[in-house]
């Protein structure tokens, strides 16, 4: 058994998925379907849930980036579908921010390049303008403007909506990656992109699988690729099945309550926690807007502490970002009252 406070984090197995998701995946998995038509029932419970034009099931995000690339580029050319990641006579340009350049695993670079496209970056690692997009968006052969919402992301935000305006002015179209944003999918979407890909297996806790929301036009295109470089990245029966029971679940859930019940869970931890000699623990809101609150641990030597955590039995891994600032971030969100307890307990254990 691991505890799992460092969030959705693929390498701890990202979340965990409700018995009623746990039980349609499972009687989804003797059955045949039709895929197509599965799909197709997919991208309906996308749209009715997000106020997109239509929706995908991909294999998962970074799946989501490499064939949304790949859609700007092919549009619905059977064709251009079958060339890739052979670009020749494409508008083959992806604009991306330096200081959304980010490493899921892999960089979101390769999961752009994968398509055949070229990254032009616009702006530093420090950050972005909007006067940065522009120049790069004026160059030739541009095929979208990426932009990543992510807390993962470097200097000041960007204002997504001047930035896909700007795109947009260009005949350029706009893709939001926002992995770990599926809660603030419809906001996202209101800022104008043409598609949004968010994971599913984060807090919406389906199967592993990638959620693609935005224009019918390029959602076409994006599925077309399964007749091409998407061939490796279909998603299976039992994720399409898990992610339409997620929806269902999601569109019942009381998300007010949740976040006040999500609060209040994180508070009493900060208020517990505060009590461990020379331990200063706060509670922090999402940067990004994300309706998550987390608990934020200022404690001596934070690499040690980390790392008997993970040594213990069982290992607790925690938020590293800010280990250099001696710094430990907690999220609670998939933990119960034992897990937490034995958190705390851990904790008193190690720093006294």
């Amino acid at each position: 058994m691991v505890i799992n406070a460092k969030g959705t984090y693929t390498p701890l197995g990202v979340s965990r998925s409700s018995d009623g998701v746990a039980a349609a995946v499972a009687q989804a998995l003797p059955e045949f379907f039709v895929m197509d038509e599965l799909g197709d029932r997919a991208s309906e419970a996308i749209a009715q849930v997000t106020g997109a034009q239509a929706g995908a099931v991909v294999h998962c995000t970074a799946a989501g980036i490499t064939l949304a690339v790949a859609a700007t580029m092919t549009g619905g050319d059977p064709r251009r579908t079958a060339a890739l990641p052979d670009a020749t006579d494409m508008h083959n340009r992806v604009v991306l921010p330096a200081c959304q350049v980010i490493d899921y695993g892999h960089t979101n670079l390769q999961g752009i390049r994968l398509a055949g496209a070229q990254v032009d970056l616009a702006g530093d690692d420090n950050g972005c303008t909007i006067a940065d997009l522009e120049d790069e968006l004026d160059g030739p052969d541009v095929a979208c403007l990426m932009l990543v919402a992510s807390r993962l992301t470097r200097g000041e935000p960007i204002d997504l909506v001047a930035a896909i305006r700007a795109a947009h002015r260009r005949g350029v179209p706009a893709i939001v990656d926002a992995a770990a944003q599926f809660p603030r999918i419809a906001d996202l979407l209101a800022t104008g992109a043409d598609l949004v890909l968010v994971s599913g297996q984060k807090y919406l806790g389906s199967p592993t699988a990638g959620l693609v929301a935005g224009s019918w036009p390029l959602v076409q295109a994006l599925r077309a690729q399964e007749k091409g470089i998407g061939r490796v990245m279909k998603p299976t029966k039992e994720a399409i099945v898990g992610v339409l029971a997620a929806l269902e679940e999601w569109q019942a859930f009381d998300r007010v309550k949740w976040e006040a019940d999500e609060l209040a869970k994180v508070d009493a931890f900060v208020d517990a926690a505060s009590r461990i000699p020379d331990v200063v623990a706060e509670t922090v809101k999402d940067p990004t807007g994300l309706q998550v609150s987390r608990v934020l641990l200022k404690v001596a030597d934070a690499k040690r502490v980390a790392t008997e955590l993970e040594a213990g039995a069982p290992p607790i891994y925690v938020m590293t970002d800010r280990m250099a600032e001696n710094e430990l971030m907690l999220e609670l969100v998939p933990l119960d009252a034992d897990e937490i307890a034995t958190i705390l307990a851990r904790l008193w254990a190690v720093l006294t």
